[in-house]
């Protein structure tokens, strides 16, 4: 089938051309958009060059299926005239909670794509990606009452300047140079910002409503979940560190076991130096890595872990074709 990708340049949209060719995802033809800015340059595809479409021009009924992941206001625009002619999978947070759309992880909610009304589908937050491939089996086993949240996220969730950024402060901070934050609120290089996106009104940001929000309607809206993110000084991958709390009396080995046996999940959990997964490991895989996984002695049936992922991939690129993979199959 014709599958196109607007945002193609962007960090996410390269990920997605890699990740369709290394699934050899049957596609008859690729192409191609972004903005006027990037029309015209040429990305590689199983060897070929495919030239990059002017979004503003570009013809949607060319593809069965499109991906958008060019950020909210392009999705808002494009992605409903997109959808009168192909099914879209969108990256962006615009249509996220949507009741019409339905917000989908395969490895956790896949029967919702059998209810498709606007011919669009939501990949969630990167970060919501990684924690529910986690809490849907423990879910289905113990029975989750609460999550606290403590996320440590890389610079590449916000985007290729963030990233730059980091290089370029981490080289003035080392010759000792006047450091001047562009994309920040504050210095990322050697430092921690617990602020990732807007504030809203009770002193939560953005980014910590999403989590909530999302992982309520992707899991279970019975759940009760908070939590804080914070930006730090890694290219890619994301880590969380999660509080759980179960209905249910729990066993740590049957946790392990089930964790591990999870699709999306692979757990590295060796109480020694070394024995648990950091960001700069995960990078490239498509795992979510899970370690750290201890009693939580000051509250009944409740654990601590550790994840981390690389939210590319996991969080966005690998989400978006898994989720065309299993529309096709639902079909």
């Amino acid at each position: 089938m014709n599958i196109a990708i607007v945002g193609a340049t962007g960090n996410v949209g390269r990920k997605i051309i890699e990740v369709l060719e290394k699934k050899d995802f049957p596609i008859g033809n690729l192409y191609l958009a972004a903005s006027s800015k990037s029309a015209g340059s040429k990305l590689k595809f199983k060897n070929k060059e495919i030239e990059v479409e002017n979004l503003e021009t570009f013809d949607f009924s060319k593809a069965k299926i499109t991906f958008f992941s060019a950020g909210g206001k392009i999705s808002e625009k494009y992605v409903p005239l997109a959808a009168k002619h192909s099914v879209v999978i969108d990256n962006s947070s615009y249509f996220r909670m949507d009741p019409d759309v339905p917000l989908i992880v395969p490895q956790v909610n896949s029967n919702d794509l059998k209810n498709i009304k606007k011919n669009i589908i939501a990949n969630p937050n990167c970060s919501t990606a990684q924690l529910v491939i986690i809490l849907k089996p423990l879910h289905d086993l113990f029975n989750i009452k609460r999550v606290v949240i403590s996320t440590y996220q890389s610079t590449s969730g916000a985007g290729k300047a963030p990233m730059d950024e980091l290089v370029e402060q981490t080289k003035l901070s080392l010759e000792n140079k006047k450091i001047i934050s562009k994309n920040f609120t504050k210095q990322i290089a050697f430092n921690a910002i617990p602020h990732i996106d807007m504030f809203v009104d009770d002193g939560y940001t953005k980014e910590e409503v999403k989590m909530v929000n999302e992982t309520k309607k992707i899991l279970d809206n019975k759940i009760e979940l908070t939590a804080t993110c914070v930006r730090i000084p890694v290219m890619v991958s994301h880590a969380e560190s999660l509080n759980i709390e179960f209905v249910k009396p729990f066993n740590l080995e049957k946790i392990r076991e089930v964790l591990n046996n999870a699709d999306g999940c692979k757990v590295v959990d060796e109480r020694k130096d070394g024995g648990y997964i950091t960001p700069a490991e995960a990078e490239g895989k498509n795992e979510t890595f899970i370690s750290r996984i201890r009693k939580d002695n000051s509250n009944k049936n409740t654990i601590n872990l550790w994840c981390v992922s690389d939210n590319l991939l996991r969080g966005a690129a690998l989400n978006a074709v898994e989720i065309a993979e299993a529309y096709i199959k639902n079909k």
